[in-house]
């Protein structure tokens, strides 16, 4: 039986990880694997739902959403007894490396098949860009790009009736959706879980603050893991008299079109992948740090703390005056 390397998606699906199975397949292909998709994350493996790719498997999916393999969380996964069977499925096909593109859970159930003998390669890809190891993760471009089309088109209403807007957006641990964002919509408020806020001092004294300056028409942009936008805009116009709407943005965020940066750091990240898959090197995790492409241990990459950009919200506190 010919050597063989297999792809799944898992977790939430992020813009780009089609571009990620993409240069997974090519590359494996390229350098003489025969290369599986396993489809519905690490069910798959445990189902059987596998299909042998080729290179027109993968053909026009660059500029699609979501993920052509489909994804899902497996909790039977987590169990040292369906890990096993997992990983005697994949000796059954003779895959000889597997390429994971999710976040946290997924990088887990990597390290476990890694462990029985499996060797694999995870890539970050989640929409959040919260994993510590990688300063960017695949699919945080486009759904900030959602955002901000979504946002800017809620400005012009907000404009329109001299309104507040408080709008979510996603990021359940990390705010860098919300920060980033909140800074190119030119957001009056940025509240994210890294911050400690109090409403009084980081949103009404500056809604205030604004207004004295002409400002008639103010965004607030909260992540996900703040939540409350519904009570956070009900005490704004309580506390302002100014007709306060909340939009929570949910998962229009997950799905479009990729960037081209998306496009990009996947593709790299994918043939990365399957250079370490080539020689024989297992267990690791590909990220991006300070523009190039590297690799860590799964472990080590676990166990790594993610840093917030204290500088970057800073620079909000800065402009949005």
């Amino acid at each position: 039986m010919s050597k063989s390397l297999a792809v799944l998606t898992s977790g939430g699906d992020a813009p780009g990880m089609n571009a990620a199975v993409r240069a997974v397949v090519r590359a494996g292909i390229y350098n003489g694997f025969k290369v599986y998709g396993v489809y519905k994350g690490y069910n798959g493996l445990l189902n059987g739902d596998v299909k042998e790719m080729n290179l027109r498997s993968v053909s026009d999916i660059l500029s699609r959403g979501g993920t052509i393999l489909y994804t899902a969380r497996s909790k039977k996964f987590m169990q040292p007894e369906y890990q096993q069977q997992a990983a005697d499925f994949c000796r059954s096909l003779d895959i000889e490396g597997l390429v994971v593109v999710g976040g946290d859970g997924s990088f887990r159930g990597a390290r476990a098949l890694s462990n029985l003998g499996i060797p694999c390669v995870a890539l970050p890809g989640t929409i959040d860009n919260d994993i510590a190891c990688s300063d960017y993760t695949i699919g945080f471009d486009t759904a900030m790009n959602t955002a901000v089309e979504m946002i800017d088109k809620i400005r012009d209403t907000a404009q329109s009736h001299d309104r507040c807007s408080v709008v979510e957006v996603m990021g359940r641990h990390c705010g860098d959706i919300a920060l980033q964002t909140g800074i190119a919509v030119g957001a009056t408020s940025i509240i994210v879980p890294e911050v400690p806020y109090d409403v009084e001092r980081d949103v009404i004294s500056r809604i205030y603050e604004q207004k004295d300056t002409g400002k008639k028409h103010f965004i607030v942009i909260v992540a996900e893991g703040v939540g409350g936008v519904q009570d956070i805009s009900k005490y704004i116009q309580n506390r302002t008299g100014i007709e306060t709407r909340a939009t929570i943005l949910g998962h229009v965020q997950r799905g479009g079109s990729p960037t081209l940066r998306d496009r990009l750091m996947a593709t790299n990240m994918g043939v990365a992948a399957v250079e370490l898959l080539t020689k024989g090197i297992g267990n690791r995790v590909i990220a991006s740090h300070g523009g190039e492409i590297v690799d860590y241990d799964i472990t080590e990459a676990l166990n790594m703390a993610r840093e917030f950009d204290n500088r970057l919200y800073d620079v909000a506190m800065q402009v949005s005056i």
